[in-house]
């Protein structure tokens, strides 16, 4: 289908097509957040199936998406979004902390976020792997955002004299590979420790890439 096709216009049942429109788009997202990032995932559901699970029409579905490739990449870009609300809501709040415990703190709330709902798991670390060119084109892109974030606040520390001054990219990414390949594994079911166990291991593996100032030779 080469576009989606257009909604109605004007005012009904008390809303406006934009409020209808945006209703009726989060509801095809919840949807896809318990098909996909449930049973049976991304891979096994169909634009009817999905239509049925938000408790809307293959019409409705196409008025605001063109493909089932569509709605996955924009609630995993909005999973994406959840975790970065979080993230930048604990950095205001844990600003004057020291050290160990701001980043505790922050990557504990990128965790907390995360791994509340195992959907959300499923759709950042497995779902959206190797679907297709675009959508690898758009996890990396985000996973950018998220080295970016890690070094602007290893670059702060250092400025305050809080860790070694160095470049961090290198390392960031290394973390958030760590961070993706964890936790991709422990959904999968192939770590066997508990989520809790799993957090601790990442804190430390950033706390030990920010390298406190004293800590390391």
């Amino acid at each position: 289908m080469a576009g989606r096709l257009k909604g109605p216009t004007g005012r009904y049942g008390g809303k406006s097509a934009e409020e209808r429109q945006a209703e009726r788009r989060r509801r095809f997202l919840a949807a896809a957040l318990e098909l996909f990032g449930g049973s049976p995932g991304y891979r096994g559901t169909t634009v009817a199936a999905l239509s049925e699970a938000a408790g809307l029409s293959t019409r409705q579905f196409y008025e605001e998406f063109r493909t089932l490739e569509d709605v996955l990449a924009a609630l995993h870009l909005q999973v994406n979004d959840w975790a970065e609300e979080a993230v930048l809501d604990t950095f205001a709040a844990v600003d004057s902390l020291p050290l160990v415990e701001r980043v505790t703190a922050i990557f504990r709330a990128y965790a907390r976020n995360v791994t509340a709902d195992p959907r959300r798991i499923r759709i950042t670390f497995v779902e959206i792997v190797g679907v297709s060119p675009r959508l690898e084109s758009q996890r990396l892109a985000r996973r950018a955002r998220w080295i970016d974030l890690i070094v602007a606040e290893a670059t702060a520390a250092a400025a305050r004299g809080e860790a070694v001054d160095r470049d961090y990219r290198l390392a960031a990414t290394a973390f958030i590979g760590s961070v993706n390949g964890l936790l991709h594994d422990w959904s999968a079911g192939w770590v066997e420790a508990g989520l809790d166990e799993v957090v601790d291991e990442l804190v430390r593996q950033l706390l030990g890439i920010l390298r406190p100032v004293g800590e390391w030779g």
